[in-house]
């Protein structure tokens, strides 16, 4: 995964969302705790949406269309901590009908802390079962692919 998103040769679209560490993300010893670190890629997935003028409420209720988390690997290369003013960057690696792969990264400043690799599947909100994408939305992600 390592350098992945920062490859000027490669012409990745990226996606970066601030986001601070408060007391309520670390444990007794002031480190990021590390299940927080899911809720950090899950916020920067939303508000990448969000950027790209789709809001989660909306495609539920005009398109019946919901993302959830399949699959995710993380790398924790290092902990953030109390305080720490982050970035979260993100990346769309491939999309196909009906499932979205992310490549995410965490940062402090210029240092990595953590990579990330998150498969999202696309199901009705009626039924939970796959779901296609609406084709303009389909093209629209397929546009910001980047291997």
């Amino acid at each position: 995964m390592s350098g992945e998103l920062t490859s000027p040769s490669r012409n990745v679209p990226l996606f970066s969302w601030p986001t601070r560490v408060y007391w309520e993300d670390t444990d007794a010893g002031g480190v990021v705790y590390h299940a927080q670190y899911v809720a950090f890629l899950e916020r920067a997935r939303t508000e990448w949406l969000r950027a790209n003028g789709h809001h989660q409420e909306q495609l539920r209720n005009e398109h019946d269309l919901v993302f959830v988390v399949r699959a995710m690997t993380l790398d924790f290369l290092r902990p953030a901590r109390l305080d720490d003013l982050l970035q979260v960057q993100l990346g769309l690696r491939q999309c196909k009908r009906a499932s979205v792969i992310f490549v995410q990264r965490l940062l402090r400043g210029e240092e990595l802390l953590l990579e990330a690799e998150v498969k999202v599947a696309c199901l009705a909100a009626s039924s939970f079962k796959p779901k296609a994408l609406p084709e303009p939305l389909y093209e629209e992600f397929k546009s910001f692919e980047s291997p």
